[in-house]
């Protein structure tokens, strides 16, 4: 699976091929979900073993799936990779393991390949193990590892590949409907849906056949819902951003441009703010004596700063230093602006023609409102 995640990472165990990996602390909830789950299926075929041996193994099995799962990101990583898409790094958690790959491939031949080398991966593990299995002793821990993990391995790589998005599958399903229509935002729509599709089917395929055989659910079916609610949400995260990329064309700075006023760092804030509205501006920069712009004064600040006290402040004191960052071309517009803007968090950006002439100044909060209700 493929999806970014946010917050903590975890800890850092290693960086093959120069991709960072993290392990979530949640990867310690699922190993022992399934050391405990599968510790009954090794006693079962391994008698004479000790149930601390058993577990053992059980334990054991965790790692090693986990390993498994290393192996098919990094098999995505190594081909976004091969690509030039910058990775930023690999976590296993609760539910698997998640690459984090900073931009999306060019063409709909590339997304296909990226999303499928992870299943390859997967099932070429199974096979392999499959293989290995042949040549092995039918008893003996060895073999019973062996057995499982081919198996799991089968299961994750088919998993993996059924169409919808977050799955590998719905990136595969994208890429087909991308190519068809030569648009990637409609492909990613039609995987979005059909990855709610998948959800749904998830719990309630299991469930309908259990019913049938006359069998109550089990905790089996919780795991379901945990994994179905994932998918959905993955599915409704890849919705919201083919909305965002709809709306990026009407992104241009020049049209979100407010009028800049410029003003000296001693200029009160009340007799800045005067200013401002006689001149119709909707923003204040802090120049030097030269009228070169030294800063911008922070819309926040200017809000939280009460009435009675304009008079005393200055708005130099409000103003945010302006780093090189903070200095935008106006013609900017679309994912290359918001890009930029990315790079350097801030309520305010200046923006500047070619020549260097000031144009206005871009407000963060008029960005987000052209995305709200996304």
């Amino acid at each position: 699976m493929s999806t970014p995640v946010n917050g903590s990472p975890g800890l850092r165990v290693g960086r093959p091929f120069g991709i960072p990996v993290y392990v979530s602390p949640t990867w310690l909830i699922v190993a022992a979900f399934i050391t405990i789950s599968f510790q009954k299926v090794f006693a079962g075929r391994l008698p004479g073993y000790s149930e601390a041996a058993t577990y053992a193994v059980a334990l054991a099995f965790a790692v090693l799936l986990y390993l498994s799962v290393l192996l098919h990101e990094l098999a995505h990583c190594v081909v976004a990779k091969h690509y030039g898409l910058p990775v930023r790094r690999i976590t296993l958690y609760l539910l698997g393991g998640v690459s984090e790959i900073e931009r999306e491939p060019e063409t709909a031949g590339r997304e296909f390949n990226v999303a499928f080398a992870g299943p390859l991966v997967s099932l070429g593990l199974a096979g392999i193990g499959y293989l290995v299995s042949r040549y092995l002793p039918s008893e003996g821990i060895v073999a019973v590892l062996v057995l499982q993990l081919w198996s799991s391995n089968l299961i994750v790589g088919i998993f993996n590949l059924l169409p919808g998005l977050p799955l590998d599958g719905g990136r595969m399903l994208r890429a087909g409907v991308w190519k068809i229509t030569r648009d990637s935002t409609t492909g990613t729509v039609a995987a979005a849906w059909v990855g709610r599709g998948v959800a749904v089917a998830v719990v309630v395929i299991p469930l309908m056949l259990n019913l049938m055989a006359g069998q109550d659910p089990s905790w089996d079916t919780l795991w379901l819902v945990v994994l179905a609610s994932f998918i959905w949400m993955g599915a409704s995260q890849s919705l919201r951003v083919a909305r965002v990329r709809a709306r990026l064309p009407q992104l241009r700075a020049r049209l979100l441009a407010r009028r800049a006023l410029p003003v000296t760092a001693e200029v009160p804030l009340s007799e800045a703010l005067r200013r401002a509205n006689d001149a119709g501006a909707g923003a204040m920069v802090v120049v030097d004596h030269d009228g070169r712009p030294v800063g911008i004064v922070n819309e926040a600040a200017i809000n939280a700063t009460p009435e009675q006290r304009r008079p005393w402040v200055n708005v130099g004191s409000l103003a945010r230093t302006l780093e090189p960052s903070l200095v935008l071309g106006a013609d900017l517009e679309g994912e290359s602006l918001l890009d930029a803007m990315r790079g350097t968090p801030s309520g305010e950006y200046l923006l500047v023609e070619r020549g260097g002439e000031i144009y206005g100044v871009l407000a963060t909060a008029d960005v987000n409102r052209m995305f709200s209700g996304v």
